[in-house]
C-alpha cells in the first residue's frame, strides 16, 4: 500500500517531515540551546529545560531523524550539534515555499 505523503513531491514531503519535526516547543527549545552553544552534550540541555532526561532523549532523537542536528554516543554521554548544512536548507525551503504562495487578497472574501 502506498503512503499518502508518496503523493506529493520528495521536496514537500521532506519539507513537511522537517516541520514536523519543528512542530514542538521542546524541539524548539532544543534548537535554541544547541544555536547558543555551539555543541552540546545532552545533560547540560536536560539541565536547560523542563523536562525529564527521557523526553528531552526523544525529541532529540526526532530532530536527528530530520536531518536538523547530528549527534554522537562518546561512552556514556552524546554531544549534540545542529546540522549547519540542514538548517540553511531548511531556512531557504520554507523561505521558497512560502515566497511561491500567491499573496492572500487583502480583504479575505472567505468565512
Amino acid at each position: 500500500m502506498q503512503a499518502k505523503s508518496d503523493l506529493f513531491t520528495p521536496s514537500l514531503a521532506h519539507l513537511a517531515e522537517q516541520a514536523k519535526a519543528l512542530a514542538h516547543p521542546a524541539r524548539l527549545a532544543i534548537l535554541q540551546v544547541l544555536a547558543e552553544r555551539g555543541v552540546c552534550i545532552c545533560g547540560e540541555i536536560v539541565d536547560e529545560l523542563p523536562l525529564a532526561q527521557a523526553s528531552v532523549s526523544r525529541h532529540l532523537k526526532a530532530l536527528k531523524a530530520a536531518g536538523l542536528i547530528r549527534g554522537e554516543v562518546e561512552g556514556p554521554r552524546s554531544c549534540y550539534c545542529l546540522d549547519p548544512d540542514a538548517v540553511a536548507a531548511l531556512r531557504a525551503a520554507l523561505a521558497a515555499f512560502f515566497e511561491g504562495l500567491p499573496a492572500p487578497p487583502s480583504e479575505p472574501n472567505c468565512c
